[in-house]
């Protein structure tokens, strides 16, 4: 009896250790060294970010970068275990995803929520604090798959009826983030649900229509004087930056002179003037890529450009090798979500685009930002080793 326990104990663990060298097998190790290449960058930049001037302690550099090591570690484990998760099981759970992040959502405008930066879009609870919009792109990339990449029995493409019930579950967030308000999630969710719909086959007539409402609002929001005070400020100062260098122009002007004080090859890594002597706002979350661009100059910046592209050519790779059309939807939005987010960032810091407050995925500080980014990460590691039409 004891010979024969032994042995079933050890058939169960050789199958154990068999699927996990088999899922590391089934891993897309091209989009995984991809972005723990960007981590380490980001690591990097963070730290050259937080040194501080003449005067300072040296130590909160160390404490900034050791809380960023902490925060990436900590997302890897959790992107590692969402791989093995068979991505039909998370399907299932994808309708509470979506409700704690609108509860989430909700709970930030109550006492709970914080205000940083002039946007309450933080919730602070036993001393910790968390973002709960940048979860919100995870959830609403799942309940979107779930209704887009479902198509009822004899159906090929999303109905009207799946369309309207994702409009629903866009605006709720939607809304909610405006009320914060932060312009630059607004449109990461706006940008992620366009793609999902343009990719999921539903009609044409729908994409346009969702284009044209786009456009109708941001001319309502124009003319009936929506926005605040300082994103007209941020819009004006982007049609002339020259119009107040010393106000709202200040960050692009400084993000510009930093970006283009690098030249080609960069100051090197931690001598960058721009960034040590605090011209740049927010140079360790929102205008990292300004540290990159001044250090490690267009050779350091254009690396990075070209491991995010990376990063979204793989998954997009991943999301034409589904069979099924589920996954498939999963993967476009993830990819929507990083290109989109990544765009608007480095062109912000370039200033091609108005300053609107986003993370660069992967490189930027923050520990909700690097968790909603590495979730997403492992749901599509998980599709990649369930299905897949072709061998990478």
């Amino acid at each position: 009896m004891d010979t024969y326990a032994g042995t079933s104990r050890g058939r169960n663990l050789g199958r154990r250790a068999a699927d996990a060298a088999g899922n590391a097998r089934r891993l897309d190790w091209v989009l995984v060294v991809s972005v723990l290449v960007l981590g380490v960058i980001g690591a990097l930049l963070v730290w050259s970010a937080t040194l501080p001037g003449d005067g300072g302690d040296p130590r909160d550099s160390v404490d900034a970068l050791l809380r960023h090591l902490a925060h990436l570690g900590v997302a890897w484990v959790v992107c590692l275990v969402v791989a093995t998760i068979d991505y039909r099981t998370v399907r299932a759970y994808a309708p509470i995803a979506y409700a704690v992040t609108v509860i989430a959502l909700i709970l930030v405008l109550t006492p709970l929520g914080a205000v940083i930066n002039g946007s309450r879009g933080w919730l602070v609870i036993a001393g910790f604090q968390f973002q709960p919009s940048e979860l919100a792109k995870v959830g609403l990339i799942l309940i979107l798959a779930t209704f887009l990449g479902e198509p009822r029995d004899g159906e090929t493409r999303p109905m009207s009826r799946d369309v309207l019930l994702c409009l629903l579950f866009v605006a709720i967030p939607l809304a909610l983030v405006m009320l914060q308000p932060d312009l630059g999630t607004t449109l990461v969710l706006c940008a992620i649900f366009l793609g999902m719909l343009t990719l999921s086959g539903a009609h044409l007539a729908w994409v346009g229509s969702m284009l044209a409402a786009g456009a109708a609002g941001a001319f309502a929001v124009w003319w009936f004087d929506m926005l605040e005070p300082y994103q007209v400020d941020r819009i004006a100062t982007l049609m002339d930056p020259a119009s107040d260098p010393q106000g709202s122009g200040y960050n692009s002007a400084q993000a510009l002179i930093a970006v283009g004080s690098g030249g080609f090859d960069g100051t090197g890594l931690f001598q960058g003037e721009q960034t040590h002597g605090r011209f740049v706002p927010e140079q360790h979350t929102d205008f990292i890529f300004t540290v990159a661009g001044e250090e490690l100059g267009f050779v350091g910046a254009a690396v990075i450009i070209v491991l995010m592209g990376v990063v979204i050519w793989r998954i997009l790779r991943v999301a034409l090798g589904c069979d099924l059309p589920y996954p498939r939807i999963l993967c476009v939005g993830v990819a929507t979500w990083f290109g989109f987010q990544g765009l608007i960032n480095i062109g912000m810091c370039l200033g091609v685009l108005p300053v609107t407050g986003l993370p660069l995925p992967f490189v930027s500080y923050g520990g909700t930002a690097i968790m909603g980014n590495m979730l997403a990460l492992g749901l599509v590691l998980g599709v990649n080793s369930r299905d897949r039409g072709f061998e990478y």
